[in-house]
C-alpha cells in the first residue's frame, strides 16, 4: 500500500491520490490533524507521501505530531522506503535529514515555473517532464539542501524547489496534486488568517488554473508514473 499522511483536512492528495487509488497498491490515509497515529512498523508499505499544511516544522510545541513525523521520516529513510514530501512534507524531510528550514525571502501563492537542474533532468522522478515545469505554489518557508542531498529544481523567487536524498526520497516545495476544488478551498480557508489580498488573488489563480489544467494533469500523471516506477525498482 501507499501511505499518505495529511497534516490538515483541506490538504488532500488530490490528483496524486486519484492516480494511486486506481493502482494495485491502494492508498491509505493517516490524518494527523484528526489525531490518527503513524504506524510503528513499515511492513507492507511500498511508498510514503507526506502532504502540506499551514504549520511550520519548528512549531512542534503547537503541533506535537510534527515530532512524530520527524521520527517516522527518519525510519522511512533508514529502511529506504520510497518517499515523496510535498511542501511541508518536503520541509520535514529536509529537517529530518539535518538541513535548516527557514522563512523564504518572499511568500509564494499561485502559479509559477521551476527549472530542473542538470541532475533534475536526469532524475527518475522528473523523466519526460522537460526542463521547465508549470507548478502551483503556496508556502512561506523554504528548506536547505541536506548534506549528501541533490538539488533537482530551482526558481527565481525561491531557489530550492526539489531535492532528493539517497535514491528514492524526494522533497517538492511546490504542489503537483492540486485540483480546482482544492484551490477554491484553500483560498477560502486561509484568507481569514492572511491579508485580504487573497480575495483578489483567488480569481486570478483560478483563471490561471483553467488555462494550465490540461498541462498540469499530464505532468502530475507522468510524475506519478515515475514515482510508481521508483517504488517498483
Amino acid at each position: 500500500m501507499i501511505l499518505c499522511v495529511k497534516n490538515i483536512d483541506s490538504e488532500s492528495p488530490g490528483l496524486i491520490g486519484q492516480y494511486f487509488d486506481k493502482k494495485e497498491y491502494g492508498i491509505v490515509t493517516v490524518e494527523l490533524g484528526r489525531n490518527d497515529s503513524l504506524p510503528d512498523m513499515l511492513n507492507g508499505i511500498k511508498g510514503v507521501i507526506i502532504l502540506g499544511g499551514p504549520m511550520n516544522v519548528y512549531e512542534e510545541d503547537k503541533y506535537p505530531y510534527l515530532k512524530d513525523e520527524d521520527t517516522f521520516i527518519k525510519k522511512v529513510l533508514d529502511e529506504k522506503v520510497p518517499f515523496l514530501g510535498i511542501c511541508l512534507g518536503a520541509q520535514l524531510l529536509a529537517k529530518a535529514s539535518g538541513a535548516k528550514v527557514t522563512k523564504a525571502r518572499e511568500e509564494e501563492i499561485g502559479f509559477s515555473s521551476v527549472k530542473l537542474t542538470g541532475e533534475g533532468e536526469e532524475d527518475p522522478l522528473f523523466r519526460g517532464l522537460g526542463k521547465e515545469i508549470d507548478v502551483f505554489q503556496w508556502h512561506q518557508d523554504t528548506f536547505g539542501i541536506p548534506s549528501g542531498g541533490t538539488l533537482l529544481a530551482v526558481s527565481e523567487a525561491c531557489r530550492n524547489q526539489a531535492f532528493r536524498i539517497g535514491n528514492n526520497a524526494y522533497g517538492l516545495q511546490f504542489h503537483p496534486e492540486m485540483t480546482a476544488r482544492m484551490i477554491d478551498d484553500w483560498t477560502l480557508e486561509y484568507q481569514n488568517s492572511r491579508e485580504e489580498t487573497l480575495r483578489a488573488k483567488r480569481e486570478r489563480i483560478m483563471s490561471h488554473y483553467h488555462d494550465k489544467k490540461d498541462n498540469l494533469s499530464i505532468n502530475v500523471k507522468r510524475m506519478c508514473e515515475n514515482f510508481e516506477n521508483i517504488i517498483k525498482a
